[in-house]
């Protein structure tokens, strides 16, 4: 292929830079150039951010108030200002909670301490092209100590746990409705490409406690506590991680077994069904949004008569590919994709972005894997959501378990990924499907 032709990959990928990331809840998406932005308009990513960041307001994760006047200290595209600006806010927001504590103040102490966690979370995101960085490391450890200190002061209090895992554990949370070891419906929650299962809290976990339900949040391989901690990748067969998380949860007081769902957010929507294909245990499935095919919103980007070449230059040894170049390129060309590019080679344990755009094609739910899954499953669709956009309907499509299809709308304020900025909304409709599955 000649210089002109491989050059004209370079537009389309950079517009479709980062659709395989995801927001976790997740991370995502931008605005329509066209739908002018109040924040960062010029930097998609970190306008997204800040949504996720005002999102998690609903569930006691932030305050408005706190994430505008961080936000007005935020230089756009800037990594370090973004750290230092969202970890000084942390620190203060820990400090402030440690000392309402240290006076008695329970319940101040345990909202200023869940901010913080957040806040820490938010720090260290796009610092990732060096995993090494101090900051990262700090801001990972603080983000998990203060979220165990405000878990312990909820009533009843969320239990950490460690999920044994191949030779290892899985960190996460037990989310108990009460302290009486009643028998409860129960969901398994994890996230996708690049949030936490401290995050979780308020992507579905308090959801889940006020309806009556035990949920049991975790950190798969590749996500925020195994990277962190052991620089675990991601892997493609989820079942194999899912399975131990049953296993674990079945063994837990007030878990009934005949009630047993799992959720997956972002990129989970994609991880979650496929682990659905093949755990005969669960009882229903919810995909948040959809994804049939992680690698597929890359390869849209591409004209179809140029995908072969363009396969072909992804699958190159090393070093031989002038896709290298190309992707170097985008990099610097879009803030989206220099994040999802240096974030995935990290969380996929890879050294390069083409290496990461090879690995990226292995998660899909081809060859069969959606159609095996056999309980009732939910495909959540929001339609804002420009990276992931088609994916739900196609997930969808490919079920043959008894499905739905449930549509997020930017009329309702829920149209951006994974109904960021809109969850108690979205959650009523999730749960409410899940109240009427598991009754059925």
């Amino acid at each position: 292929m000649n210089r002109r032709a491989l050059l004209a990959f370079s537009l389309p990928l950079a517009l479709a830079a980062g659709a395989a990331q995801a927001a976790e809840p997740a991370s995502g998406g931008a605005t329509p150039a066209s739908a002018p932005t109040p924040l960062f308009p010029d930097d998609a990513q970190f306008w997204f951010e800040t949504q996720r960041m005002f999102g998690a307001d609903e569930y006691g994760a932030a305050a408005f108030g706190e994430v505008m006047a961080v936000s007005t200290r935020i230089k756009g595209g800037d990594y370090d200002s973004w750290y230092a600006a969202w970890n000084e806010a942390a620190d203060r927001t820990a400090h402030e909670g440690e000392a309402q504590l240290a006076r008695g103040h329970r319940i101040s102490a345990r909202d200023s301490l869940l901010r913080a966690s957040n806040y820490y979370r938010s720090s260290e995101f796009f610092l990732h092209a060096n995993p090494k960085d101090p900051r990262i490391g700090r801001a990972y450890r603080r983000s998990v100590d203060t979220y165990k200190a405000s878990a312990a002061l909820f009533d009843p209090p969320i239990e950490p746990v460690e999920i044994p895992y191949e030779h290892t554990t899985l960190p996460g949370y037990l989310h108990r409705v009460d302290r009486s070891g009643r028998r409860r419906p129960t969901i398994i929650m994890h996230t996708g490409f690049d949030g936490s299962a401290e995050e979780m809290h308020t992507q579905g976990a308090r959801a889940a406690v006020e309806r009556g339900y035990n949920a049991l949040v975790f950190d798969g391989p590749g996500q925020f506590g195994p990277l962190h901690r052991e620089g675990l990748p991601f892997r493609p067969d989820w079942e194999k991680v899912v399975t131990p998380v049953v296993d674990f949860a079945l063994r837990q007081r007030g878990v009934d077994p005949r009630r047993l769902a799992l959720m997956g957010a972002s990129m989970g929507g994609e991880l979650a069904p496929r682990a659905a294909a093949f755990e005969p245990r669960l009882a229903a499935c919810i995909a948040n949004d959809g994804l049939y095919d992680y690698g597929a919103p890359y390869l849209a980007a591409v004209p179809a008569a140029q995908r072969p070449a363009f396969l072909a230059m992804v699958n190159a040894p090393d070093g031989r590919s002038p896709l290298d170049g190309i992707l170097g390129g985008m990099m610097k060309a879009s803030p989206t994709a220099r994040w999802s590019f240096e974030h995935g080679m990290w969380a996929f344990g890879v050294s390069s972005p083409r290496a990461y755009l090879k690995a990226a094609m292995a998660y899909n739910l081809k060859g069969g894997v959606a159609e095996k899954i056999r309980c009732p499953t939910l495909v959540c669709d929001a339609e804002g959501d420009l990276f992931f956009r088609g994916q739900p309907q196609l997930l969808y499509d490919h079920l043959t378990c008894k499905k739905t299809l449930m549509r997020f709308t930017e009329a309702e304020g829920a149209g951006a990924h994974c109904q960021v900025g809109a969850t108690r909304l979205a959650f009523g409709r999730i749960f409410d499907w899940l109240d009427e599955t598991l009754a059925a």
